[in-house]
Formats: structure tokens, C-alpha cells, sequence
């Protein structure tokens, strides 16, 4: 099985681009972060953020083009996929990214409300056929 759910913070704002026949693919950023804590023995573990790099298609690319903005707190699931790639220099990277089916905004877009709870925004997922980038061949244009 290979299923990931996470909830963090949105690093930027999304980087997002149509591709042949219009269908939308977005990247997001996303900070998600572990509380440190001290060990029975006194020891200090520091706070820990990691970085994950969120693709989104079609319908859920649209959604996250026109509502997610730096600094939003959402809920993703998706699975993890990893690719290969040559940069503009010709150097080989390889990038783990997560593949989205699911998202909840958790931010309000309200500032008159902003110490109010957050509430969730469900996106409906998009089937699985239209999560994968095989027709632009296993690539992402980000």
C-alpha cells in the first residue's frame, strides 16, 4: 500500500501551468512539522520541519490555483512517487514528490475571522486515472 496523509503549511505560493488540452497540474510546497520533546533522561530532541513537494491535477490544480496561498494549513492524501530528471545545467536529480487524490483547506479566508477555528474545506478527489502524469510521459513541467 502506498498512501500518505499529511497536514501542514503551504511554502509559497503554488507554481501551477496547463499542459496539451488544458489539463492543469499544480506543485505545492509543504511544511509539516514535528514538536520536540525531552527525553527521560533529559535530553532535548529539537523541533523538526520536513519539505514536501505536493502535485495536484486537473480539477484539484484548479482549486488549488484559484484558493491555496503561502502560509494556508491544509490536509493532503496521495501517495508517493518518486521520478528522474535532468536540470537546465544537464545534472541528474531525483525528486520524491506526493501524487494528491485528496485535499481539505483548513485555512478560513476570512481576516475578520482569523482567531476563529479553522474549518475544513473538502475537494472532492479526482480518480486515479486522472492523478497520473502518464500522458506527459512520468513528467511534471515544474
Amino acid at each position: 500500500m502506498n498512501k500518505v496523509m499529511l497536514i501542514g503549511r503551504v511554502g509559497a505560493d503554488p507554481q501551477v501551468k496547463y499542459l496539451d488540452q488544458g489539463v492543469c497540474v499544480a506543485q505545492v510546497r509543504l511544511a509539516t512539522t514535528e514538536r520536540g520533546y525531552v527525553l527521560q533522561n533529559g535530553t532535548q530532541v529539537p523541533e523538526r520541519t520536513e519539505w514536501h513537494n505536493c502535485i495536484f491535477w486537473r480539477k484539484s490544480a484548479e482549486v488549488v490555483e484559484k484558493y491555496v496561498h503561502k502560509g494556508d494549513r491544509l490536509y493532503v492524501e496521495g501517495k508517493i512517487q518518486s521520478r528522474d530528471w535532468t536540470d537546465r545545467q544537464g545534472i541528474s536529480r531525483k525528486s520524491i514528490d506526493i501524487v494528491v487524490d485528496n485535499m481539505e483547506m483548513l485555512t478560513t479566508r476570512s481576516t475578520a475571522e482569523s482567531a476563529a477555528q479553522p474549518v475544513a474545506q473538502p475537494v472532492q478527489p479526482t480518480t486515479p486515472a486522472a492523478t497520473k502524469p502518464e500522458e506527459n510521459n512520468g513528467e511534471y513541467p515544474f
